[in-house]
């Protein structure tokens, strides 16, 4: 195994917060080394986000910027220093890609514009990412993800029947600018070896929340409606959605005929009903089937209509909390839980890669690194 099929790829890293980190935290996993520049004192803004914090007096480490910055190194720069600003040159003249998420106009006036980053190195790709993109009336805005969702129209359409607009319970924005980003970079680093020349790329949080309205988007492009909050309801199939059982939620996804004819009868109703013999029938009376299902669902466990339903090929699931998820045996089986050894805190467990590659492999797993750690090691080389 190679160690990942970015092997080899340098990614200096001036990113904060959670969209540019998330982004160079993909690149990371993928097998890039990953310098992230940090200012003195403070660090990455992520190292203050708290709590919770875990370690002892002095040595807290913020569990948010623990999420983000896996497998990286950190370096202290003070980029206002003349000396330091010229170390950056230097990282950028052997770099493969920079990545940024200043305000628009702040790379402008370090003398890292897009002109000067192809004088230093006409093969870096750079990222840069920001709230509202570039240009246009509200390009100067900065970007913070709640803000992106509800201007990007996802709360609009997230929440509780009848309820208020509703954000997603992660930073989504920020996971996608950064996820878009990374998938740019890595276009970006494939046409290269066409031209023999980098390029810029760039994400932002709203251009991410509208790039994935999906079906909802079309509703309103195409069909002429708004969507509004539906709760656990899907808005063109049904039945599917969070149903209560005896015992707690279910999750059920009836997502075909042949799919409704298995799972009428363990609800006691007729497949042939004419009420909701057709998908169509079914999300127009949706309360009504709702209605109907409900005796049935409520007369036994959750665990109880899991068989039932596996047993008629009924997609299913449970809905779990953290604790029972980061214990499930399917969750260990893939892997999905990085176990690496902090210089502070000791073993850790983080939220892992989902991504495998049959051949290239995945080098492992490296601690986020403390403020500064890797200086020397980086500088000094």
């Amino acid at each position: 195994m190679s160690g990942g099929p970015l092997a080899g790829i340098l990614v200096v890293d001036l990113t904060r917060a959670l969209a540019g980190p998330y982004a160079t935290m993909m690149l990371a996993d993928a097998g890039a080394e990953v310098i992230k520049i940090e200012r003195p004192g403070t660090g990455d803004d992520t190292r203050g986000w708290g709590p919770p914090f875990v370690g002892g007096p002095g040595e807290e480490e913020s569990t948010y910027f623990l999420s983000v910055n896996r497998s990286k190194k950190s370096v202290v720069l003070d980029l206002k220093d003349p000396g330091d600003l010229e170390r950056l040159r230097g990282l950028i003249r052997r770099a493969d890609v920079l990545a940024e998420n200043f305000r628009p106009g702040v790379m402008e006036r370090l003398g890292l514009g897009p002109e000067d980053l192809e004088r230093l190195n006409p093969r870096l790709v750079s990222l840069s990412i920001t709230g509202f993109g570039e240009g246009g009336p509200e390009g100067h805005r900065p970007g913070f993800d709640q803000i992106a969702q509800g201007e990007g129209g996802l709360m609009s359409f997230t929440g509780p029947v009848g309820g208020p607009p509703t954000k997603v319970g992660v930073p989504i924005a920020d996971i996608l600018a950064g996820m878009f980003g990374a998938f740019g970079v890595v276009a970006a680093l494939h046409e290269r070896e066409r031209s023999g020349r980098g390029q810029r790329v760039t994400s932002s949080l709203l251009g991410a929340i509208v790039g994935i309205h999906a079906f909802q988007g079309t509703r309103w492009l195409i069909a002429g409606e708004v969507p509004g909050p539906e709760g656990n309801r899907h808005p063109t199939i049904a039945p599917y959605g969070a149903y209560e059982c005896a015992d707690g939620m279910i999750n059920i996804a009836v997502g075909s005929e042949g799919l409704w004819r298995r799972f009428a009868p363990l609800v006691g109703l007729d497949p042939d009903d004419e009420r909701f013999d057709t998908n169509k029938k079914r999300v127009s009376r949706v309360e009504e089937l709702e209605e109907a299902m409900a005796p049935a669902l409520r007369s036994a466990g959750v665990e109880e209509w899991m068989r039932r339903l596996g047993e008629a090929g009924v997609p299913a699931g449970r809905v779990l909390s953290l604790d029972e998820v980061y214990a499930s045996p399917q969750v260990e089986h893939l892997g999905l839980i990085d176990v690496v050894e902090h210089p502070r805190l000791g073993e850790i467990r983080l939220p892992g890669w989902p991504v495998g590659w049959s051949r290239s492999g995945r080098r492992r797993p490296g601690p986020p690194p403390t403020l500064g750690q890797h200086g020397g090691e980086v500088l000094g080389g």
